[in-house]
């Protein structure tokens, strides 16, 4: 199986040599920084209504809690877009990092369209170093579609773990690998060399709900949904939220 995976891996990366080449020049990186945001974008469009029912259901939970200032704050971890702004509910004083800066001018669109919220700043940081935002700050961290394409989950939930108060929740929803021994998971092996260029990092086949599973969290609560996209090779999808 390693052997058929190994050849199917040079045959796609023969067929998409060009890119292959311009990471190793370095200089797919930055075409890939300024294009991802609008790849994003055009996915949220779609998306919307797949997911719509279950962002709503998960960031409900939000309302019940209070801050120490009577107001919820929240930090969004690879905030994006800001697509999942418009679920969170009134009051909440937002905090968004992204390692991306071209993602701010679609941030200030979502902020604009979302007035209940109070923004406090956008941070241009990697979630593994987060040094930024002090001890215990924050009520909530949110991380939609992000553990795939840092360079450490391990890390980043250590810097989750740090941020938040005792008590604080970490809302998450990410996709993960397929079982393995399944034809689905032998394509992501396949695909994941060619896709990480294509995604801004993005990993197929890792594992998330393992890393979060092993952070100390004093509990965790997570669902598993099928892919929202069957054309993609993105695998299922872990919901949930996990209390420190």
């Amino acid at each position: 199986m390693d052997a058929l995976v190994l050849f199917l891996q040079l045959l796609v990366l023969l067929l998409t040599l060009p890119l292959h080449l311009l990471a190793l020049l370095g200089c797919w990186q930055p075409i890939c920084k300024t294009y991802f945001p609008y790849f994003m974008a055009m996915l949220t469009a779609r998306s919307y209504k797949k997911m719509e029912s279950v962002k709503r259901e998960l960031f409900s939970q939000i309302k019940d809690l209070k801050g120490t200032s009577g107001n919820v704050a929240l930090l969004e971890l690879g905030c994006g877009t800001g697509a999942n702004f418009q679920f969170y509910p009134a009051g909440c004083k937002v905090t968004c990092v992204d390692p991306n800066p071209n993602f701010e001018k679609f941030l200030t669109k979502s902020m604009a369209e979302n007035r209940h919220l109070q923004y406090e700043r956008f941070i241009v940081a990697y979630g593994e170093n987060m040094k930024q935002l002090a001890d215990s700050s924050m009520d909530v961290v949110v991380c939609t579609l992000v553990l795939c394409s840092v360079q450490s989950p391990r890390k980043v939930l250590q810097e989750v773990q740090r941020v938040l108060r005792p008590g604080g929740l970490l809302f998450f929803w990410e996709h993960v690998a397929e079982p393995q021994g399944s034809r689905a998971f032998l394509w992501q092996r396949v695909l994941e060399p060619t896709w990480k260029h294509i995604g801004d990092g993005c990993h197929l086949t890792r594992e998330t709900w393992k890393d979060i599973e092993r952070a100390q969290f004093s509990e965790v609560q997570l669902e598993w949904q099928p892919p929202p996209f069957r054309w993609l090779p993105v695998g299922p999808h872990i919901i949930g939220k996990a209390v420190k």
